[in-house]
């Protein structure tokens, strides 16, 4: 095998949208080929004036404590904020909260605005962060809560109100469905048909989005029985796209260690297949 093109022969599937190019571009110089389904699309949430009194709020009154859940969400904030005048003020609040942060991804996008995250959950799931505030003194407190989706976490929110806190949440963005089903159903039959040797799930709604194809298709069983060892190796990003395909009874056969992004991922790949 050529060492400068490791995955050459390999099919690798991507349902991943925001970075498709960026994930594609990784498997190609490694000699893949990719099959590129972008199955869910991010977009801003239509609650805008929402969005817009909750920004308010953090920048009259900074928050006690911000929670962030995702660099998306962060990301999304500052784009609202931009496009209102509010960048600078929103940034000067957020330095003066305590800011507390589920994983690497929100961290690093406060790094983006200059700033550093002051509590990080070691595990960057739900459980992860409700483990780290409840080691944290919150009665009282009025804590910004940055959710996503249309998730409203309701194991985060019992957390905060048994804390005595006082939360104010917000969504700045939803998923919309992005590639057409014909294309989904397109991805599906090549895994059944033993075409893809790797699918590489970057997000825990890809992994609901194609759920609902096979169910609609009655495809669920036959679909578990492509995947796994001799068959479509399944890739997680991180631990919450892992605990989304378990879920549902798919295996996981590799997963970054340590750092959830793209390029562990794909480091994670070759040195499967090394």
């Amino acid at each position: 095998m050529d060492a400068s093109a490791p995955l050459t022969g390999r099919r690798v599937a991507v349902p991943e949208t925001r970075q498709l190019d960026v994930l594609a571009g990784l498997l190609e110089r490694r000699g893949a080929q990719v099959l590129r389904c972008p199955l869910v699309g991010i977009h801003d949430t239509t609650d805008v004036e929402h969005v817009h009194c909750w920004l308010d709020s953090c920048i009259r009154a900074p928050f006690d404590d911000l929670v962030l859940l995702t660099g998306e969400g962060l990301r999304r904030l500052v784009g609202f904020a931009e496009r209102w005048g509010w960048r600078e003020d929103f940034i000067a609040s957020i330095a003066r909260s305590r800011t507390v942060v589920r994983g690497p991804k929100p961290a690093r996008a406060l790094r983006e605005l200059g700033l550093n995250a002051d509590v990080h959950a070691q595990d960057p799931t739900t459980a992860g962060i409700i483990e780290v505030l409840e080691q944290q003194s919150l009665m009282e407190r009025r804590i910004g809560v940055q959710l996503y989706g249309d998730e409203d976490n309701a194991p985060l929110r019992a957390c905060l109100d048994l804390a005595g806190a006082h939360p104010l949440y917000v969504k700045p963005y939803r998923y919309a469905d992005e590639a057409e089903d014909t294309a989904v159903d397109g991805l599906i039959a090549a895994v059944l048909a033993g075409e893809v040797d790797a699918l590489l799930l970057t997000s825990s709604p890809q992994v609901s989005r194609l759920a609902r194809r096979l169910a609609a298709q009655g495809h669920q069983s036959a679909w578990q029985a492509a995947l796994g060892a001799g068959g479509c190796l399944v890739a997680a990003v991180g631990p919450v796209v892992a605990q989304a395909c378990r879920e549902r009874d798919w295996p996981v056969d590799l997963m970054p260690t340590q750092s959830y992004f793209m390029k562990p991922l794909v480091q994670a790949l070759v040195e499967r297949w090394a």
